[in-house]
């Protein structure tokens, strides 16, 4: 998603400038003018519009590290619970 918005504002920071209501960039930076033009102006629309999807992934993230942190407590408990039983046998 935030390629295609990139992508979109590349377009149209593109057809501005061919149309002159943006100014070219210096001597040959044309192209590198377009695209920074684009990754300036893209990354707020993203930050705004991308701001739903980002929340589920982060929520979707949280619950993987809980559930791991949940398997390597279980895990060491086995551990400790191993242990102990073989030093009490000794």
């Amino acid at each position: 998603m935030r390629l295609g918005i990139f992508v979109g504002c590349l377009v149209l920071v593109a057809v501005l400038v061919n149309v002159g209501w943006v100014p070219a960039g210096l001597g040959d930076a044309n192209v590198a003018w377009v695209v920074l033009l684009a990754l300036v102006i893209s990354a707020p629309l993203s930050f705004v519009l991308l701001r739903k999807q980002r929340d589920e992934m982060s929520a979707q993230i949280a619950g993987r590290v809980a559930g791991a942190k949940d398997r390597l407590a279980a895990n060491r408990s086995q551990e400790d619970a191993a242990d102990d039983a073989a030093r009490v046998g000794s």
